[in-house]
């Protein structure tokens, strides 16, 4: 009988170990993402997966970038806005492919190989200060913003803002894919130069910016932070251009190094399931790409 409780106890001594171990495994993500916006969806994961233990650094996309080639020990899933970036790296075998149920659903033209998967919808919007209708009429469209830097350079000198293509992944894919619209994105350009606009390495500077007063016109900003700063800062106004606008999906993959490729596999398939883009469509400004997903921010 003591022979069978010390066995027991052994046993239960093991058994605890172990669920120790499982409920200490933690889950990196490296992501250019904001926590404050993208937090609903990290609560939701976090609490239906209660045994992982998840990381979430929100980087720069260069930064991000960066670490897919140097990090050591790789992290286990990847997230950037930059698109062109994460599919040259997916290309130069840095995924992992996921083959689960949500990832053969998932649209054709939101994924490659079965290896990255864009996962949120956002359109790219421009933003200005409340008082600018005092001044001069609002922009809502792309031709309405060139028309103000070209017939207001002096007031506006200095006074524009928007992504710098050398020193940010999705500025420059915002860069590219305006110029592949339309060939008349290069008379935008020229007319931003020549009132000094000014250029900055992510949305969030380009609000605060706004906010302060430094700045009274923001072009291509991404429209979920936008929305969010707006809420609480009544001083800027977003707007969605009326003529076209840009939509930015942020792409996900699991690193092909990644030391807990199962965990990954699950935090992917979460952002891919009907509940996650259920909380991105109602909860944040991200935006579903899911056409059965309803809310206030869907595709």
């Amino acid at each position: 009988m003591m022979r069978a409780r010390r066995l027991a106890v052994f046993i239960g001594l093991l058994v605890a170990s172990f669920s120790e171990a499982v409920a200490a495994e933690t889950l990196v993500v490296e992501a250019a993402l904001d926590r404050r916006v993208v937090a609903p969806l990290l609560d939701a994961f976090e609490r239906s997966h209660p045994d992982i233990e998840l990381r979430f650094h929100d980087r720069s996309t260069l930064e991000v970038d960066t670490l897919v080639e140097r990090a050591d020990p790789a992290p286990d899933v990847v997230i950037s806005s930059a698109m062109p970036w994460q599919m040259a790296r997916v290309n130069q075998d840095y995924a992992r492919p996921l083959r689960s149920r949500e990832a053969r659903a998932w649209p054709d033209w939101a994924k490659w190989r079965d290896e990255v998967f864009g996962f949120t919808f956002e359109p790219i919007v421009m933003a200005y200060r409340l008082d600018l209708p005092r001044h001069m009429m609002p922009p809502s469209t792309h031709a309405d913003l060139h028309t103000l830097l070209t017939t207001r350079q002096d007031m506006l000198r200095g006074k524009v803002t928007t992504y710098s293509p050398a020193r940010s992944g999705v500025g420059y894919t915002l860069f590219q894919q305006d110029a592949r619209y339309t060939p008349r994105f290069w008379d935008l350009v020229a007319a931003m130069g020549n009132v000094d606009a000014r250029l900055e390495e992510n949305t969030r500077a380009m609000l605060q910016g706004i906010t302060e007063g430094r700045y009274w016109l923001g072009y291509n900003l991404l429209g979920s932070y936008a929305m969010v700063w707006a809420q609480h800062h009544p001083e800027v106004i977003v707007q969605v251009p009326q003529d076209y606008s840009l939509v930015m999906m942020r792409m996900v993959f699991i690193h092909r190094d990644a030391p807990h490729p199962r965990r990954a596999g699950e935090f992917v398939d979460f952002l891919l399931s009907r509940e996650g883009q259920r909380v991105l469509a109602g909860q944040t400004p991200l935006f579903s790409v899911r056409p059965d997903v309803s809310g206030p921010y869907t595709a």
